[in-house]
């Protein structure tokens, strides 16, 4: 079994590219895979609470990201920097993610076989 991280850094509502992300994230899930997911700059939105897409026309994706555990996929960290940088507290986001120091995201990313940044 391979190991995958896939780096967000763009924020859910900016085009159809979180949910694109999403599907191939699931879909490596569903092969069995080990997935985690890394949340930078602009991707720290992706776990806001009180996100209205439906205003934008694009779909919901924090009940994907809410459904990930029934993938096996746990892993979901953000960078610390990131959600300061724009006020953002552990207590703002859609589920427990592990939170992480930004230099600490090398050695983090050093650990998987695969890296799938957008």
């Amino acid at each position: 079994m391979k190991k995958y991280i896939f780096v967000l850094s763009n924020a859910a509502h900016t085009g159809t590219y979180l949910q694109e992300t999403l599907d191939v994230i699931l879909t490596t899930a569903a092969f069995d895979q080990s997935v985690a997911i890394l949340l930078v700059d602009d991707a720290v939105f992706d776990l806001k609470q009180y996100q209205h897409s439906t205003e934008l026309t694009f779909k919901d994706t924090s009940a994907i990201f809410q459904s990930l555990a029934l993938y096996d996929v746990t892993n979901i960290y953000v960078e610390l920097e990131s959600m300061q940088a724009y006020g953002i507290q552990h207590s703002d986001l859609i589920m427990n993610a592990k939170i992480i120091d930004r230099s600490d995201v090398n050695s983090l990313v050093k650990q998987y076989d695969v890296v799938y940044s957008s």
